[in-house]
Order: C-alpha cells, then sequence, then structure tokens
C-alpha cells in the first residue's frame, strides 16, 4: 500500500500550458494524466486541483481595473476548462475521470457532492474539484485544503517547478537551502512561503501533511504518494 492512500494533487494551471503562447496543450494534458496514472497504479485514491492561471488569474485582472469578485469568476471558470482537459486526457488512459465544480455548470461537470467523491475514490475513480471553493478571494491552494479536509485525504501534494521549500527563492538566490522535513510552527515561524496563508493554516488545523514536490521530474507524484524523500514535507508540530 501507498504511504498516503487518499490524497489531494494540487497543480498548477501553467502545467497545461503548451510551447509558445498556447494557454492549453492536449499533449501537456496527456503528460499529466499520465503521470497522475502512475500514482493510481500505486494503489492511491486521488482527487486533483488545478488551477487556471495559463488561461487567466483573477487577481492578474483585477489589477487591470475589473472588480475583484468578477475576476476571481473568471479565475474559477478557467480551472473548470482546465480539469475538463485533464479528464479527457485521463480517460484516453483508461482511467475513470469525474469532474465536479464549486460552481454550477449545468451539464459540463458534476456539483461538488463529497459523499459521491468519496465513492468515485473507494471506486477506483480519479475526482477533479473545480471552480476553486466556489467564493471569490480564496486560491486553489485553499481549494485544494478544503476537498483535502473534506474527503478526509491522508495527505496534500502539491506540484511545482522546485523541489520543495528553501529559506530563500533559489532562482536568486544560489546558495538557498531546502529543507526535507518541517512543522507547521517552523514554517510560520520562518516566513516560508509553503502555500498561502489562509490554505497553510486548514492544513495546519486539520493536521493535513502537505508535502511539496517538483511536478516536472517524472514519477515524482508516485514517489510522493509511495512516501519517497522528493520535496519538502510539512507536517505537525
Amino acid at each position: 500500500m501507498p504511504a498516503f492512500e487518499r490524497v489531494v494533487v494540487k497543480v498548477s494551471g501553467e502545467s497545461l500550458k503548451g510551447e509558445g503562447h498556447r494557454p492549453l496543450s492536449l499533449e501537456a494534458a496527456a503528460w499529466l494524466a499520465g503521470e497522475i496514472g502512475k500514482a493510481h497504479e500505486a494503489g492511491a485514491e486521488l482527487g486533483v486541483v488545478i488551477g487556471g492561471g495559463n488561461i487567466l488569474r483573477g487577481g492578474s485582472v483585477a489589477r487591470d481595473g475589473a472588480d475583484r469578485v468578477t475576476a476571481d469568476h473568471m479565475g474559477m471558470l478557467a480551472t473548470i476548462i482546465n480539469a475538463l482537459a485533464l479528464r479527457v486526457a485521463l480517460e484516453e488512459q483508461g482511467l475513470a475521470a469525474h469532474v465536479m465544480s464549486a460552481v454550477p455548470c449545468g451539464t459540463l461537470a458534476e456539483p461538488v457532492d463529497i459523499a459521491r467523491a468519496k465513492a468515485y475514490l473507494s471506486q477506483g475513480g480519479i475526482v477533479m474539484f473545480a471552480g476553486g471553493t466556489g467564493n471569490p478571494f480564496f486560491s486553489t491552494d485553499t481549494a485544494a485544503a478544503l476537498r483535502a479536509s473534506e474527503i478526509m485525504a491522508d495527505g496534500l501534494l502539491k506540484g511545482t517547478k522546485t523541489d520543495g521549500v528553501y529559506d530563500a527563492d533559489p532562482a536568486t538566490h544560489p546558495d538557498a537551502t531546502r529543507y526535507t522535513e518541517l512543522t507547521y510552527s517552523e514554517a510560520i515561524e520562518r516566513r516560508l512561503a509553503v502555500m498561502d496563508m489562509t490554505a497553510f493554516s486548514l492544513c495546519r488545523d486539520q493536521r493535513l501533511p502537505i508535502v511539496v514536490f517538483d511536478l516536472w521530474v517524472e514519477g515524482n507524484i508516485r514517489r510522493a504518494v509511495d512516501g519517497e524523500s522528493v520535496g519538502t514535507v510539512v507536517k505537525e508540530d
């Protein structure tokens, strides 16, 4: 059995970007679906929350002059598009996949129903939770923490561009130190950017371990599910 039997995997919308200026690539979706499939083969029950930043970021639109509520609703719709693309890619690989949206969208996706989501997971299905939390002002990190808490996941896996949490930005500080393990209190005291504070506080309250890892290394989602050291683990004090 995997170290994490039920998890939510949080990935950015950028994971679906194509070459050039293409915001969405089915080839990228197929690659991500393959990585998720490897973790599924390990026996893990998988929920997925994907951002919408490859298409639109609500915060950016708000800074350009739109009111924040409308901008965030636009961002929620972008996550639904990405979830639908990922569902297609998963189904093409023979996996049962379901999209549940916190934003009502008719026949495009089911409304979020935690009891039904748990049933899908226990039956071997992969559930994409789209539409964020359904409310403005909350990030997809917070949506991932919320859904992980609701389905009683064993952990939250956050795929990023870096291989964990550092004491400084490794892109601008080559001598930055990577942590392999942290407590919630240590992360707060050192002001480390694990995820936004609303999401982080919810994980801490629920004693939900967070694994921050490099999504772009092939096989890393499965390694994280198996409990291998692939990044930084943040857990209870």
